[in-house]
């Protein structure tokens, strides 16, 4: 799969002639209807802060119980007590998704759902493709890590499967509740966010321009690609920790997210692109599973 911009913009174009939102009725009232341009860079600054405040709300109540989820040792992250980091991360995305749902609405006068385009029936109707899509995603990435040399010491994410009830956790947490939140965020918020903001800056500075911009949902192609590279740079940083810096898996990390942008792009489903991220995850613990005998020899995972 190429990701050259030409290659990008035909796909953009493609997607946007054959998919409008919204079919205004000419009898509703102007003043009623929603604005089309949404999320914008304050909605998505808005769901990425409260997720942040709440996960740091968290973690202080686990640390006043006299926990600590994770603790920084010489300039490296290190997992103390998996299962309650994976509590926290559960607890955060539960109530920031909650919050959202009721939030947004008022908003956009439209529910959560549809104004992230999280579209479920078009990653239904394509079901099949998008897992193996992402199964061939997570075939593609243990090649890579194959050629990778690991550092001398275990990487953050290898701690979570310290015995097998942990694997198991992180298994169905990473298969099934980090792809759909992480989706959320990243393709369903920070995607069209920075598309609309690089639009926005782009326009000549005219009423005219203005006007014209705002009687229409599509986005350019440019500022699409502009928007794909720049979540995908934050979605390989974000892991980064997982990974130990690893460039080579980092670069691997901003590759995926190329990838799940453009299956958003072009289904206009951030549920699609949620699939794929879940098929992707979930192959890769399927290969742990079968090299470790299903959790029973988890040694083997470093040797």
């Amino acid at each position: 799969m190429s990701f050259s911009p030409n290659n990008f913009r035909n796909v953009v174009e493609d997607s946007q002639d054959t998919h409008d939102p919204e079919v205004r009725d000419p009898e509703v009232n102007e003043a009623h209807v929603p604005p089309r341009r949404i999320p914008n860079i304050g909605h998505a600054a808005l769901f990425v802060s409260f997720a942040g405040l709440m996960l740091c709300l968290f973690e202080l109540l686990t640390y006043a119980l006299g926990k600590f989820p994770v603790a920084i040792q010489g300039g490296a992250t290190t997992v103390l007590h998996p299962r309650l980091q994976i509590a926290t991360l559960a607890a955060t995305y539960f109530i920031s998704l909650l919050a959202a749902w009721f939030v947004y609405p008022l908003l956009w006068q439209r529910t959560l759902l549809d104004g992230l385009s999280w579209n479920w029936s078009m990653a239904r109707s394509q079901a099949v493709r998008l897992v193996a899509l992402g199964a061939m995603l997570g075939t593609m990435m243990q090649f890579v890590t194959y050629f990778i040399t690991p550092p001398k010491s275990p990487m953050p994410i290898d701690e979570f499967f310290a015995t097998p009830v942990d694997a198991w956790l992180i298994t169905l947490f990473g298969t099934f509740a980090a792809p759909v939140f992480e989706e959320i965020c990243f393709r369903g918020f920070l995607v069209p966010a920075f598309a609309i903001a690089y639009d926005w800056l782009s326009l000549p500075r005219t009423e005219e321009a203005r006007t014209r911009w705002q009687s229409t949902s599509n986005l350019s192609p440019d500022s699409l690609l502009f928007s794909a590279i720049l979540t995908s740079v934050l979605f390989a940083w974000m892991h980064a920790p997982q990974v130990s810096h690893l460039w080579a898996a980092l670069l691997g990390l901003f590759s995926i997210s190329l990838v799940l942008t453009l299956i958003r792009v072009k289904t206009q489903s951030v549920a699609a692109s949620a699939m794929v991220h879940a098929a992707y995850n979930g192959f890769v613990f399927l290969m742990a599973l079968a090299a470790t005998g299903g959790y029973r020899h988890l040694d083997r995972m470093t040797h």
